[in-house]
C-alpha cells in the first residue's frame, strides 16, 4: 500500500508540473484525503492506501486552483488559518512583517496592533499569536472578513481580536503601536499564474496602472495611526521600494527596508520622523 501512495505522489506531481512546488503540491492534497498531517505519510507510508478523493483533489489542482483553497487550510508564522475564496492566500514572503516588526520591537511587546486589509485575519492573528497584544483587523471584503473571525474563534484570539469592514483606515480613530498592511500591488496590466488571476480576489491583488493606488492612501493615513515608539509594517512588490518608500517620506516619516527568505525587497517599516 506504500508503494500505492508513493506511486500516486509521484505521478500526480508530474503532473503539476506548473507549480513551483509539485511534490509538496502532492503531498498535502494526500494528507488532507487521508486526514493526516503531511508528515504522518513520510514516518510509514505502509500504513495507508490511497484514498478514492485524492484523484478528485488532483483534477482540482489541474485546474490551478490554489492548495489551500483545496485543503481549506494554510500554515504562516506560528498558526494555521482556515482559507477559502475570497480570502487572499497568506504567503510565506508576508512573514518578513513579522520578523521586521519583531526587530523594531526587540524585548519589549506592541500592546496595540492594527491589520489594515487583514484578509483572514493572517498578519494580525500571527502577530497576536507572538505577542500578548490586543487588535484589530480591517476589510473591505464580508468573505474574507468571516474567514477572519472563524481563525480568530479558532485559535482562542476572540477577545483579543476584532474585525471592522473598512476602505483602509479610513474609519480608524486613535493610535496603534504596530500596524501591519499587505496591501494590493500589482499594476493592473500585469500578467499573473492563473492560479492566481483565475481564483484569488481581484480587489485583493490589484492597485491601478502602477500598482501603488493603495500606497497612496495608506501614506497619507499612517502618521496619525502609529504611537509614539510604534511602527507600520508593509509589504510591498520587489521593486516597489523607491517609489513607496518616497510616498512614505513625504509624510515625514522614517523608512526602513527588509528582505524576505529570497533576499528580495519585501516590507518597509516606518516610524515616526522627530517633530511629528
Amino acid at each position: 500500500m506504500g508503494g500505492g501512495v508513493n506511486t500516486a505522489l509521484a505521478a500526480a506531481a508530474a503532473q503539476f508540473a506548473f507549480s513551483a512546488t509539485p511534490r509538496l503540491d502532492a503531498e498535502l492534497l494526500m494528507a488532507h484525503a487521508l486526514g493526516v498531517e503531511r508528515n504522518a505519510i513520510f514516518l510509514d507510508p505502509t500504513r495507508y492506501a490511497v484514498p478514492a478523493t485524492f484523484a478528485d483533489l488532483v483534477e482540482r489542482r489541474l485546474r490551478h486552483e490554489p492548495i489551500a483553497y483545496i485543503t481549506g487550510t494554510r500554515g504562516f508564522w506560528s498558526i494555521d488559518l482556515a482559507i477559502g475564496p475570497g480570502a487572499l492566500v497568506p504567503r510565506a514572503d508576508s512573514e518578513t512583517l513579522l520578523v521586521a516588526a519583531q526587530k523594531h520591537f526587540a524585548g519589549r511587546a506592541p500592546a496595540t496592533v492594527l491589520d489594515l486589509g487583514t484578509g483572514p485575519g493572517t498578519l494580525l492573528l500571527a502577530a497576536l499569536d507572538e505577542w500578548p497584544a490586543r487588535g484589530l483587523g480591517v476589510d473591505y471584503s464580508p468573505q474574507a472578513l468571516d474567514y477572519a473571525r472563524a481563525n480568530a474563534a479558532a485559535l482562542g484570539m476572540t477577545e483579543r481580536a476584532s474585525f471592522v469592514r473598512g476602505s483602509w483606515a479610513s474609519a480608524i480613530v486613535g493610535q496603534f503601536d504596530l500596524i501591519l498592511a499587505n496591501p494590493p500591488y500589482i499594476a493592473t496590466d500585469e500578467q499573473l499564474p492563473p492560479e492566481v488571476h483565475d481564483h484569488e480576489p481581484h480587489a485583493a491583488l490589484f492597485a491601478g496602472a502602477d500598482g501603488l493606488d493603495d500606497y497612496r492612501i495608506l501614506a497619507g493615513q499612517l502618521p496619525a495611526l502609529i504611537a509614539p515608539g510604534g511602527a507600520a509594517v508593509i509589504e510591498i512588490g520587489a521593486t516597489q521600494g523607491p517609489s513607496v518608500t518616497a510616498l512614505l517620506e513625504a509624510q515625514g516619516l522614517l523608512v526602513t527596508l527588509h528582505h524576505d527568505y529570497g533576499n528580495n525587497p519585501r516590507a518597509l517599516v516606518a516610524i515616526q520622523g522627530h517633530g511629528t
